[in-house]
């Protein structure tokens, strides 16, 4: 075994090595407890994240899942009064897709969106823009008497609106009757799909105007300077640089208008008393409402339900893959 040549004062000190060592890892040590800690915090913190949206989970599953199963489950169904409830399978699809009064309300329900939908859209885009530019005076003011329409109900909505339409007492058949002008019948054939094209218009604007105005404000503001710096107009500012970008926000308010015109049952319902033009197949739903609460076919009700929530999926799909190869979002 060697030996130490040198001086006895020089031998190499194992205690201070050993106390090195124990320098040189206390600083780990720290650093591993802190990555530990902040680990366990994190972990904590989803935790609480899961706890604060479980409500959501649950409220969704109940009210939207459990529901739409329990449709798919009945449309396979039949109710007979001899013989029970039996299965049937397609046989509910297929009265359903043969039945021309649920196609002809589709067909009034795919014109009123074609007419609804891209109207209200021009409008809301438009103030949208004003609201952005601030052009407008009192922006705040006007935003807010823009969204109040969509907080009234519907319902309440509806019924003001054939109030002051209905013939012989309503107020605009009075104002015509005080310029001398015959009574134009909002609630007649000629009119009443325009009657209700202007209550949806009236009840989403709003709603639609402030989704636009969050995506405009959403605009780089560098963007927009560096446009100005070279000169570019302000209506070429909004044409060619704002209104781009902010094309996945319109696409989105597009699909979630045609979404809710495809449902349109509250109008025509409420205004059927007024308007004896309003068949029971007026809309795919309000011929849904009237197979299943006063015909008593549930079975074949949640059928035309599953037709039309599959049509829905299909013009709402086939809408974003044209716009995605069109390079309009991702």
């Amino acid at each position: 075994m060697p030996r130490w040549a040198g001086p006895p004062d020089a031998l190499p000190s194992v205690a201070g090595g050993g106390d090195g060592q124990r320098q040189e890892a206390a600083p780990l040590a720290v650093a591993a407890r802190r990555a530990t800690g902040r680990r366990s915090f994190s972990t904590r913190r989803d935790r609480r994240g899961i706890v604060f949206v479980l409500p959501f989970f649950v409220l969704f599953f109940m009210f939207l899942v459990v529901p739409l199963a329990y449709s798919v489950y009945t449309s396979f169904f039949t109710t007979r009064m001899i013989g029970g409830t039996v299965f049937t399978g397609l046989s509910n699809y297929t009265q359903a897709l043969g039945d021309g009064a649920f196609w002809t309300g589709m067909g009034r329900t795919m014109l009123f969106a074609a007419i609804q939908v891209p109207i209200m859209i021009v409008i809301a885009t438009f103030f949208a823009t004003m609201f952005d530019l601030g052009v407008a005076r009192f922006g705040g003011g006007f935003r807010a008497v823009f969204f109040l329409p969509f907080a009234v109900p519907g319902v309440v909505a509806t019924a003001m609106w054939g109030s002051m339409l209905q013939t012989r007492v309503g107020v605009f058949v009075r104002i015509f009757e005080d310029l001398g002008l015959p009574d134009p019948n909002f609630f007649g054939p000629g009119h009443l799909l325009g009657v209700i094209v202007v209550i949806a218009i009236w009840e989403w604007t709003g709603f639609t105007v402030i989704l636009l105005y969050t995506a405009l404000k959403s605009v780089p503001r560098d963007v927009v300077e560096s446009a100005i710096v070279d000169g570019a107009r302000l209506g070429r500012i909004v044409t060619r640089i704002k209104l781009p970008i902010i094309r996945p926000a319109i696409i989105l308010v597009v699909i979630i208008n045609v979404i809710g015109a495809l449902q349109l049952f509250t109008e025509p319902y409420l205004l059927s008393p007024m308007a004896p033009n309003i068949s029971a197949n007026y809309t795919p739903t309000v011929y849904m409402y009237n197979v299943a609460f006063s015909a008593q076919y549930y079975d074949l009700a949640a059928a035309i339900a599953v037709v039309l929530a599959f049509i829905i999926i299909l013009i709402s799909a086939g809408f974003l893959l044209t716009q995605r190869r069109k390079g309009a979002i991702v």
